[in-house]
């Protein structure tokens, strides 16, 4: 597998598929139910609860274990759900599954996988079994009349439920049966998941929690969770990253000191993501450059990110930041209307240039159909957040922040971080250039949103709701703004977190808000079950 950060010169770094292995947690079906569309979040705090639990409650299960006896349904599974945060590694497991069984060293009992992404899948209307076997494996064309006669030895991977524009309804009475019978592909993977299809095959699916959450999975026999990094690995995908085994250690160290950037490490892709930056801030020459190239926020770090990316590849500014405009509103449409796959009528409605070079380093094609995803989904959320800083409008700003603020299911509240950070001088100033020459406007819109935030969260009593007084402070820590923080908690004299529990990275933001406010008498932290991080 390359590591090697989008359109820079950095050198290709190569090493060994394996590496990518993630660890995997069994969870039962609840743990699918009642999500926030802020997943990464939730799913960063539970993450320390996972690691306390990993060697008591928590059954771990490595990939080849996955087809063997489940003692919770009681029987070997035929039909197997992975569930994953956006970047967590469904994707590169599922390839992993296909490469080692291609090398004779996994479910050696199936003698043929068959691999399909759901978004590649999206482009069929009304299609076989047979014929979509077929278009993705052609040369089985002869023998597959023979092959589908022995469903025991099929194993079906569908990657990216969550990709999928069909309705999934597995308690439904419309099952086919007949693998040449023309039928959407939702009935067909219904039907192979229900036996009616192929009975005796195994079917191996993933998906993002949330569209699992309104869903009835109980004809799956096995369900489980990618957890991501625990600490071990978090410090073996650094070793494999950096050459240089004293540059992994600092780029390691600085994280692990940082809790803002290590909470988010159990996902690969964030530490790529984080080993990109530090590979660039660490190498630069300067001593201060290199300083005030250290990320401390996420919003911080995927400001660099970008920064990086467009330095590298972009010498003209201006073109850089028109693509920044049209890719910004793309996705604030797609996050706000819970769209990750875009076609080419997409990219033409929001006048996204698809013959831009500096694209791919943003978007990822996929062929038949064409169509186009982001790099990250928080790399899509960053860049609706820039974009009313490249792009300004102070009345698209506020319907923007009216509506992020009005979803129940929190879709909107990275939008809201990430718009809080960008508020801060010092982190815009990574991206001059590519900005608008009215961002620092667009700076003020956001803190006078913010202070009427808290003003009217105050006036209706809401301060006293710990978990939202928790939220607010996030807001304010992203923004690194102390006199704001003060004037915001003024009237405060005691905080009372009590029942709220608290994550490191919480601790690290109380801890910023405490820093800000020696007018503050009294914390109250009981039942906030607050342990040493692992």
């Amino acid at each position: 597998m390359e590591n090697k950060p989008p359109r820079c010169n950095q050198e290709e770094e190569s090493f060994p598929f394996c590496t990518r292995y993630v660890t995997l947690i069994i969870v039962s079906t609840h743990h699918f139910r009642e999500r926030s569309e802020n997943e990464l979040i939730a799913t960063g705090a539970r993450h320390e609860e996972y690691v306390k639990k990993k060697h008591h409650e928590l059954q771990r299960i490595s990939p080849n274990k996955m087809f063997r006896w489940c003692h919770r349904s009681r029987l070997v599974p035929h039909m197997v759900l992975v569930s994953g945060v956006p970047g967590v590694g469904k994707t590169t497991l599922m390839q992993k599954i296909v490469y080692d069984w291609v090398k004779g060293d996994l479910y050696q009992r199936f003698s043929f996988v068959f691999f399909f992404k759901f978004r590649e899948l999206n482009r069929w209307d009304e299609v076989s079994l047979e014929t979509l076997i077929l278009h993705h494996y052609p040369y089985l064309w002869q023998q597959l009349g023979n092959i589908l006669q022995d469903p025991e030895k099929l194993l079906f991977i569908f990657d990216g439920l969550d990709e999928s524009n069909q309705t999934m309804d597995f308690t439904s009475r419309h099952l086919c049966s007949d693998p040449k019978q023309p039928e959407r592909c939702g009935h067909i993977v219904v039907s192979l998941v229900r036996k009616s299809l192929l009975n005796g095959c195994s079917v191996l699916m993933t998906s993002r929690p949330t569209r699992l959450a309104s869903m009835d999975c109980k004809d799956f026999q096995r369900m489980v969770e990618i957890s991501g990094f625990f600490k071990q690995e978090r410090k073996i995908y650094f070793d494999n990253f950096f050459r240089d085994p004293e540059l992994a250690e600092k780029a390691f160290t600085y994280v692990r000191q940082n809790d803002t950037l290590y909470t988010f490490c159990y996902l690969p892709s964030y530490c790529w993501i984080i080993c990109t930056v530090l590979s660039r801030s660490f190498q630069t020459t300067s001593s201060d450059q290199q300083v005030s190239l250290l990320p401390r926020t996420v919003t911080q770090l995927f400001a660099i990110f970008v920064a990086n990316i467009l330095s590298n590849h972009s010498p003209e500014k201006s073109g850089a930041q028109k693509l920044l405009q049209s890719m910004g509103w793309m996705a604030e449409h797609g996050v706000m209307n819970h769209t990750i796959i875009f076609d080419g009528r997409d990219l033409e409605s929001f006048h996204v240039d698809n013959k831009s070079k500096l694209l791919s380093s943003f978007l990822m094609e996929s062929e038949e159909p064409v169509s186009y995803s982001f790099l990250h989904l928080t790399v899509q959320r960053i860049l609706l957040c820039l974009v009313h800083y490249a792009d300004y409008s102070p009345e698209k700003l506020q319907e923007s922040l009216e509506r992020a603020e009005s979803y129940p299911d929190g879709r909107g509240e990275m939008f809201l971080r990430f718009l809080c950070g960008l508020s801060d001088a010092t982190t815009r100033s990574l991206l001059t250039g590519y900005l608008d020459t009215r961002a620092a406007q667009a700076s003020i819109d956001v803190i006078t949103w913010l202070r009427n935030f808290i003003t009217e969260e105050q006036r209706m009593g809401e301060s006293e709701d710990n978990k939202r007084l928790l939220r607010t402070f996030f807001y304010l820590f992203e923004t690194r703004n102390k006199v704001l923080v003060q004037e915001s908690l003024q009237s405060h004299r005691t905080l009372d977190l009590s029942g709220v529990r608290l994550s490191a990275l919480d601790c690290t933001v109380l801890s910023f808000i405490m820093e800000c406010c020696s007018h503050i008498q009294g914390l109250h932290l009981s039942d906030c079950s607050i342990a040493l991080r692992d």
